[in-house]
C-alpha cells in the first residue's frame, strides 16, 4: 500500500502545495528506483496491470487520496475498476507515524483503476478481497462525487457513501430486465399553458439541452407536467432524473409517469424502500435497464445512463439539503451534473428561490412562466388580515380568529374541506422596526441585530458588534419590536369555533396524503398539507409573523414558499376558492402572495442581496466549535486574500434533551461561530483553504471539534 498518491485529480504531482505538505508530513518520498509490486505472502501477481489504485472508505480529509495495492493473480479477473474491495489499511512499512506502526485492519474501498506500476518504491500490500465483481463506480459518477467533495470542502469517501447505497447480495444476483425501446414523443399537454412550455418539451424530444426555471401554475397538474418532460427526454433516447422533496411528492410523480408511460420505464429511489429493494432499483439504473429515475434527495447521484434531463421540484424545501457530511444541496449537485453531462436542466416549483432567480438573471437558464391571464385563472382569491384589522376586530380578541377568516371558513365548509396552516413553534426571535417591520441589521456587516438579556444595546448575530443608536433605514423610526415567535392559534381552538365540523390534523405525528371532498377542517403544519380531492374551498394561513420572524436570510422567501404551497391546493377563484392570510399586508412577501408573483419577489430579494454581499451572490462558510478551537482554526487557515471574517459570536446553548441540529453545540456546551465571506468566483478557493486546514488539524491530532459548512442555510 502506498501513501504517495495524490487526490482524485491525478496523483500527488497534480495536488496543490498544501495537500502535498500534508501527504508528505509523515512519510518522506523514497529516492530509490521504483520496485516491482509484491505481496507479503509471496503470492503470484496479476501478469498485466498488477497495481490497483484504491479509494479507502475513510472519511477523513488527510486521507482523501488514493492508495496503491498489489493485485494477486487469483483476483485478477474480478479486480476491475469500479468494484468494491477490501484492503488491509495501515499495515505496510510506509504506514509509520510517530515512530509506531499503525494497525492494519481490513477496510472497504473502491478500486479506481489498474496500473502497470506504482509510484511507491517499497512493497505493496495485496488486495484482501473483491467484495463483488459488480462494477458500480464508473468515471462519470467518480467525477461527479469528486466535484461535490471539492465544492463542499469534504472528502470523496463521504460523498460516495451518499451516492452509492449499501450492497445487498440478493439484489446483485437478480438479473435486470432488458431496457424498453424509447416511447413515442408525447403531446405537450398542459405545458401549453406556459408561454414557452411546448417549445421546451419539443427541445427535449429532439435531443436538445434546454435549461429552464419553471414557475408552476397552482393546482395538481405539476406532476403530470414533470412526467411529460421525462417522457420527451426518453423519446430522444436519453435518460432523465427527477428529485423531489419528500415521499408524497415522489408518489405523485410516480403515479403520473406510470399513467403516461406504463410500468417498467422508471425507477423510484427513496429512503423508505428497504435495503434490498432500493439497491435492486439502483442496480437496474446502473446496468441501463431503466433510463428514468424519480426519488428524494438520495437520488441526486443516481447513475442514469446517457443523462438528458435533470429536474428538481421545490428547491427551497430544506429536505433537499443533506444533513450528513459534507452536506450538499440537491440543487447544486444537479447543477454540477447538468454542466458535467451537458444535459437539460429544469428547476420547478410554485414559488421561486433567489438561487433560481440568479440562474435566470445571469442568463444560464430561461424563465418558463405562464401569462398573467393564465395565473389569474388558476389562482384563488387571496385576502389579508393585518395587525390594525386584528386590533379593531372584537372576534379576533375574543376567539383569536379574525372575522374575515371565520367567514371564509364558514362559507368554504358549505362546499368542501377547508385547509388551516399553522406554523411550527420554536423560532428564535429577532428585532424589527416597530413601524414598518423592516428587520434590524448591523451597519457594519448587515447581520441580524439581537436584543441582549440586560436590555441594553443591541448586538449583531454575525460580527458581535454592539449597536447603541439604531434607526430604521426605511422609515427612520427608532422603536423596535421583537418578531412574533411560534403559533398562537391551535387546532383545538378552531375545533371549538366550529364544533359540528370534523377536524383532521396533519403534521409531525401523522402526515396525511389526501383528504376527501367532504366538508372538514384540515389543520396542518407547513409542508404537511394533504391534497384534497377537487381542491380545498378555502385556506387560512395563520400567524404569518411566526414564519416571517425566522432568524435567517430566507425568512420572507420561505414564508412565501410555504404560503404558496398551501394556496396552490385551493380551487381557483372562479370556482369560489379563497385564501385568507393573517399577516401584515404591507410586507413584501404578503404582497407577492396577493399578486401571486413569486418571481418578482425573488428578483427583488436577489438585488438586495447583491447590494449587501449576501449569498448566493457571495459565498459563505460557517466555522463553529469551542472558542479556543475556532480561534486556533481561523489563525491557521490560509484564507483567500478577499475573504472577510465576521465574528466569532456565541451560539445558543442546546438545552439537555433537545435534538442537536447540525453545527449546534452539544447539550450544555458553549460554542462560537464565525462566518467567512468571499466575493463571487472565489468559492472554490475558500473551500480548498478550509479543507486543507481541516486536514492539517486532523494530522496534528487536535481533539476539539471544529464544524465547517459551506453555504449554511441559517446564517441570520
Amino acid at each position: 500500500m502506498s501513501s504517495e498518491n495524490g487526490p482524485a485529480e491525478g496523483g500527488a504531482q497534480d495536488a496543490p502545495p498544501e495537500q502535498l505538505a500534508l501527504i508528505r508530513e509523515s512519510v518522506r518520498k523514497a529516492k530509490t528506483p521504483r520496485a516491482k509490486p509484491r505481496t507479503w505472502r509471496g503470492a503470484a501477481l496479476a501478469k498485466e496491470l498488477p497495481v490497483a489504485r484504491v479509494l479507502v472508505d475513510k472519511g477523513v480529509l488527510h486521507l482523501d487520496r488514493y492508495f496503491d495495492y498489489a493485485v494477486p493473480e487469483e483476483l485478477d479477473a474480478d479486480a476491475q475498476p469500479g468494484v468494491r474491495v477490501r484492503v488491509r489499511f495501515g499495515a505496510g512499512r510506509n504506514r509509520v507515524r510517530d515512530g509506531r506502526r499503525e494497525g492494519g485492519g481490513l477496510v472497504d474501498g473502491f478500486l479506481i483503476e489498474r496500473l502497470a506500476e506504482s509510484d511507491y518504491a517499497g512493497p505493496l500490500a495485496a488486495l484482501a478481497q473483491v467484495v463483488s465483481p459488480e462494477r458500480i463506480l464508473d468515471q462519470e459518477l467518480l467525477g461527479l462525487t469528486r466535484a461535490v467533495a471539492d465544492r463542499y470542502a469534504g472528502s470523496l469517501a463521504d460523498v460516495l457513501q451518499l451516492a452509492v447505497p449499501p450492497r445487498n447480495a440478493r439484489a446483485e444476483k437478480r438479473a435486470s430486465a432488458d431496457p424498453l425501446p424509447p416511447p413515442p414523443v408525447p403531446e405537450p399537454g398542459t405545458w401549453a399553458r406556459y408561454e414557452q412550455g411546448a417549445a421546451f418539451v419539443a427541445a427535449l424530444a429532439s435531443g436538445g439541452a434546454p435549461r429552464a426555471v419553471w414557475n408552476a401554475l397552482p393546482g395538481p397538474r405539476w406532476s403530470e407536467e414533470l412526467a411529460r418532460a421525462v417522457a420527451a427526454t426518453l423519446a430522444s433516447g436519453r435518460g432523465a432524473l427527477v428529485v423531489l422533496p419528500d415521499g408524497r411528492a415522489v408518489a405523485r410523480a410516480d403515479a403520473a409517469l406510470t399513467a403516461l408511460l406504463g410500468e417498467g420505464r422508471h425507477a423510484v429511489l427513496t429512503a423508505d424502500a428497504g435495503p434490498e429493494k432500493r439497491y435492486a432499483q439502483w442496480l437496474a439504473v446502473r446496468r441501463g435497464a431503466v433510463r428514468a429515475v424519480v426519488g428524494t434527495r438520495a437520488a441526486m447521484f443516481a447513475p442514469v445512463r446517457d443523462l438528458g434531463l435533470v429536474a428538481l421540484w421545490d428547491d427551497g424545501d430544506d429536505s433537499h439539503s443533506e444533513p450528513h457530511a459534507p452536506q450538499p444541496h440537491a440543487r447544486e449537485v444537479l447543477l454540477l451534473r447538468a454542466a458535467q453531462d451537458r444535459c437539460a436542466f429544469l428547476l420547478g416549483g410554485w414559488s421561486c428561490t433567489v438561487e433560481a432567480a440568479q440562474l435566470v438573471e445571469t442568463g444560464w437558464a430561461r424563465p418558463l412562466v405562464a401569462a398573467r391571464e393564465q395565473v389569474r385563472a388558476a389562482a384563488p382569491l387571496v385576502r389579508t388580515v393585518g395587525d390594525q384589522d386584528l386590533a379593531r376586530d372584537e372576534a379576533a380578541r375574543a376567539a383569536r380568529l379574525p372575522t374575515l377568516a371565520w367567514q371564509a371558513v364558514r362559507d368554504g365548509l358549505r362546499l368542501g374541506p377547508v385547509l388551516v396552516q399553522v406554523p411550527r413553534r420554536g423560532y428564535v426571535p429577532r428585532m424589527a422596526c416597530a413601524a414598518c417591520r423592516t428587520p434590524a441589521r448591523c451597519r457594519h456587516c448587515s447581520g441580524p441585530l439581537e436584543g441582549q438579556e440586560s436590555g441594553s444595546a443591541l448586538r449583531c448575530g454575525w460580527c458581535g458588534r454592539e449597536e447603541g443608536s439604531w434607526h430604521c433605514p426605511e422609515c427612520g423610526a427608532f422603536r423596535l419590536r421583537a418578531q412574533v415567535v411560534g403559533a398562537r392559534r391551535t387546532a383545538e381552538e378552531l375545533g371549538r369555533a366550529f364544533p359540528a365540523v370534523p377536524v383532521r390534523t396533519s403534521g409531525r405525528e401523522q402526515v396525511l396524503d389526501t383528504v376527501s371532498e367532504a366538508p372538514a377542517l384540515v389543520v396542518s403544519t407547513p409542508g404537511a398539507e394533504p391534497v384534497a380531492e377537487g381542491g380545498y374551498t378555502a385556506a387560512l394561513l395563520l400567524d404569518g409573523w411566526a414564519m416571517l420572524g425566522r432568524p435567517d436570510l430566507r425568512a420572507g422567501e420561505d414564508a412565501l414558499r410555504r404560503w404558496l404551497a398551501a394556496a396552490a391546493l385551493v380551487r381557483p377563484q372562479s370556482a369560489g376558492g379563497t385564501v385568507v392570510a393573517v399577516a401584515e399586508p404591507t410586507l413584501r412577501p404578503v404582497q407577492a402572495l396577493v399578486r401571486w408573483d413569486p418571481v418578482g419577489h425573488a428578483v427583488r430579494e436577489l438585488a438586495e442581496r447583491d447590494e449587501l454581499g449576501f449569498p448566493p451572490v457571495s459565498r459563505m462558510a460557517a466555522v463553529a466549535g469551542p472558542p479556543e478551537a475556532v480561534a486556533g482554526f481561523l489563525g491557521a487557515v490560509e484564507l483567500p486574500r478577499e475573504a472577510e471574517v465576521l465574528g466569532p459570536v456565541p451560539l445558543p446553548v442546546t438545552p439537555p434533551g433537545r435534538p442537536r441540529r447540525a453545527g449546534a453545540p452539544p447539550p450544555g456546551e458553549h460554542w462560537e461561530r464565525a462566518l467567512v465571506r468571499v466575493p463571487p468566483g472565489r468559492g472554490a478557493a475558500l473551500a480548498g483553504a478550509l479543507k486543507a486546514a481541516r486536514a492539517a488539524r486532523t494530522v496534528r491530532g487536535s481533539d476539539a471539534a471544529v464544524w465547517v459548512r459551506i453555504d449554511p442555510p441559517d446564517i441570520g
